[in-house]
């Protein structure tokens, strides 16, 4: 009875065994079966924070990405990789197994979205950009742009980082705290402002604030890329005179940090008192008025050669620079006129 006895357990363990190597394959081969449940050319699927493992593939079984979440969830178990499945926004947009879904999950292969930051954009701007792109809190970051920890590391003297959100297109998942995305401008601008920029500032009279400064009025001034060392040169010999800038950019800067309407300028806007208006005050204002692009921080440091004292915009299109005051009143009035044709 005994060698029966041992004859029948053997065969039970060896059944078992048969049993389990099946099970094993065949799910090692479902693992690795592509699967794409979704119609459309893909699928988003939110995995917000605090999910465990089990409610993640239910949610990405229920958007077509896997299929058999008990399965994937007892391989989970088996090579112990529950807790290593990150949160986030995922995007699927061709068929994928199991395994290479759990693989993008275990690197956080998250979704990331492409904002563009434009040249001349104020902190306000740049807030309600990256706000409207679903990327957080326009209040919470422009609270951030203002935070004094994150402003002295960048520049002691400033009360806030206009001038130092790089203008540029940024991808950030939806997963990125504000403060990311504030490291991720700044550090682009240290990119382009580097130590060489810093020296090319000191070499023409300027520091690095007022380099930037400088910057954001050229950004302002024109959209031509041809004319942006030409306005520098401008600026740059009404400062070695001593004479106004008289930047119309400002004055709108100005009345926007007062909370007043800003439209076409009057003259009551041009006697508006504030250190930003630099049609009352000499030199460059307090600091930038907006985030300018590389173009206008190199034309800041590195001028255009001549003698201009004067520009206005022409009817042809960009500006009509002049050496002299008499030369200046007959390019304005030609472009009064020219308004006036217009109407």
């Amino acid at each position: 009875m005994i060698p029966v006895l041992r004859r029948a357990i053997l065969s039970s363990a060896i059944g078992l065994i048969l049993t389990l190597a099946i099970v094993l394959v065949g799910g090692h081969m479902a693992m690795r079966r592509a699967y794409a449940g979704w119609s459309g050319d893909h699928v988003d699927v939110d995995l917000e924070s605090g999910l465990d493992a089990g409610s993640m593939l239910e949610r990405l079984e229920q958007a077509g990405v896997i299929r058999y979440p008990e399965l994937v969830r007892l391989w989970l178990q088996w090579s112990g990789g529950s807790r290593e499945l990150q949160a986030g926004e995922y995007r699927f947009s061709k068929a994928a197994s199991p395994a290479a879904v759990l693989r993008r999950l275990r690197e956080g292969d998250v979704l990331l979205h492409a904002v563009t930051i434009p040249e001349g954009l104020t902190l306000e701007d740049v807030a309600r950009r990256l706000e409207q792109a679903g990327l957080g809190s326009g209040e919470e970051l422009l609270a951030l742009f203002r935070e004094p920890a994150v402003i002295a590391d960048i520049d002691p003297q400033a009360s806030d980082l206009e001038g130092y959100l790089f203008p540029e297109t940024y991808r950030f998942s939806r997963q990125t705290a504000a403060a990311g995305m504030v490291a991720a401008m700044i550090a682009r601008f240290r990119e382009v402002a580097d130590e060489a920029y810093v020296a090319a500032a000191k070499e023409i009279g300027l520091t690095l604030r007022e380099a930037v400064t400088l910057a954001s009025l050229i950004e302002k001034e024109t959209s031509v890329p041809s004319e942006r060392g030409m306005i520098s040169r401008v600026f740059h010999n009404r400062l070695r005179r001593g004479m106004k800038l008289q930047c119309d950019p400002t004055v709108l800067y100005a009345l926007r940090r007062a909370g007043r309407p800003a439209g076409s300028l009057t003259y009551d806007d041009l006697a508006f008192d504030s250190p930003w208006n630099t049609y009352l005050y000499s030199g460059l204002p307090p600091g930038p008025i907006s985030n300018a692009g590389a173009a206008s921080l190199e034309a800041a440091v590195r001028p255009a050669e001549g003698r201009a004292l004067y520009f206005v915009a022409a009817p042809g299109g960009g500006h009509r620079f002049s050496e002299d005051l008499e030369s200046h009143v007959r390019a304005v009035n030609e472009w009064r006129a020219y308004l006036r044709s217009s109407r």
